[in-house]
């Protein structure tokens, strides 16, 4: 079987580009995930998007893959163009893995997301979109909030000043998402509390794979405990030092509420195959969703991949794993078309001991 990982190549197109630590990473991302599948016996290539280029088309059209690994997370360095990539590949016919481009386009535009999380039941904290520092004056959400760029996604805009107590720090924070990003801010309550990451694979049925948490250290010892740009991207600062994420241990009631509401909002924003929902628990227990990434990072170290472990699952086996889903949901077919016995497999008795001979599986993380 032959996969192609489509990924985006645009970190160096802009002289002043605020993400670009962030897509910069995706080469780093596309070397593992393919040295893992070829691990695995699958054929690969890496098809980069370059620029406002369309030749990673014909690359496609001229060697049509089994399947299409979207790593795409932009296009011409505007986050905004992750939802055509999904929009071209099915227009080319090719199956691909990941959400569609409504998925990505709902995802990355927050306002929208946080509308059809609320009007679904599922626990978000409340915002408003501020286009305007004249609006800011207007806004009657109670103290602290949050304030981040509208559509970005990777931490883009979000430091410690993000976090304001007061109508001066609202409208410095405001005036530099408007100035740096040129787009709206979303202004949202701030929840004090953890901050907890859902894994989801699968599609029916989804599965939720260990939770894991961001665990804030000394260099968060009279600051907000957020996951700022600077700590997912700058390795040699003491925020992206003092905020690993690591295994998250709750009571099974708290436990199971995270999961229930990770599922929701994936359902919500109709995500497919992968992703992860990300959430805050408010110190009453209660889980808000903060966002939805649908198209998150798999590199080994991330967040996503130590879950996949905590599960039991190898690097090579969660990217394998990944493929199956993609071709159930395209193919109805569960597994890497390699060549198999056509021999059919003799039907289970009804009696048969589902549990029998697995006592060599490692057991799964809480």
């Amino acid at each position: 079987m032959h996969i192609s990982i489509l990924h985006n190549a645009d970190a160096d197109l802009l002289e002043d580009d605020p993400g670009r630590e962030a897509r910069e990473d995706v080469k780093r991302v596309v070397r593992c995930v393919a040295d893992a599948l070829r691990a695995r016996g699958l054929g690969v290539d890496a098809v980069p998007v370059v620029g406002d280029s369309f030749g990673f088309l014909e690359a496609l059209k001229d060697r049509p893959p089994d399947l299409v690994l979207n790593l795409c997370e932009s296009l011409v360095a505007d986050s905004r163009g992750e939802m055509a990539i999904p929009c071209l590949l099915e227009l080319l016919g090719l199956p691909y893995s990941g959400s569609s481009g409504l998925a990505l386009a709902l995802a990355l535009h927050k306002s929208t997301a946080k509308n059809l999380l609320r009007a679904r039941g599922v626990a978000t904290p409340e915002g408003r979109v501020v286009e305007s520092i004249e609006q800011v004056k207007r806004l009657t959400l109670p103290y602290p909030l949050m304030v981040k760029p509208m559509r970005e996604d990777a931490s883009v805009g979000v430091d410690f000043d993000s976090v304001v107590h007061d109508v001066e720090g609202l409208e410095r924070a405001v005036a530099k998402v408007h100035r740096t990003l040129a787009q709206p801010a979303i202004v949202e309550q701030f929840v004090e509390g953890r901050e907890i990451y859902v894994s989801l694979i699968g599609n029916s049925p989804r599965q939720a794979l260990p939770l894991t948490e961001i665990h804030f250290g000394p260099a968060f010892v009279g600051r907000p405990n957020i996951l700022s740009y600077r700590a997912k991207w700058d390795t040699e600062s003491p925020e992206c030092r003092d905020s690993p994420s690591g295994p998250c241990i709750l009571p099974p009631d708290v436990h199971d509420r995270c999961v229930a509401v990770a599922l929701e909002a994936f359902e919500a924003l109709e995500c497919r195959d992968y992703g992860r929902v990300d959430l805050r628990l408010s110190p009453q227990g209660e889980p808000y969703v903060i966002d939805i990434n649908p198209n998150c990072d798999l590199h080994p170290e991330a967040g996503f991949a130590k879950a996949a472990a905590a599960a039991g699952w190898s690097y090579p086996a969660m990217l394998e794993k990944l493929v199956e889903v993609a071709l159930e949901r395209t193919h109805g077919d569960k597994a890497p078309r390699r060549v198999r016995s056509r021999t059919a497999r003799p039907v289970a008795p009804p009696s048969r001991n589902v549990l029998r001979g697995r006592s060599r599986l490692r057991a799964r993380a809480h």
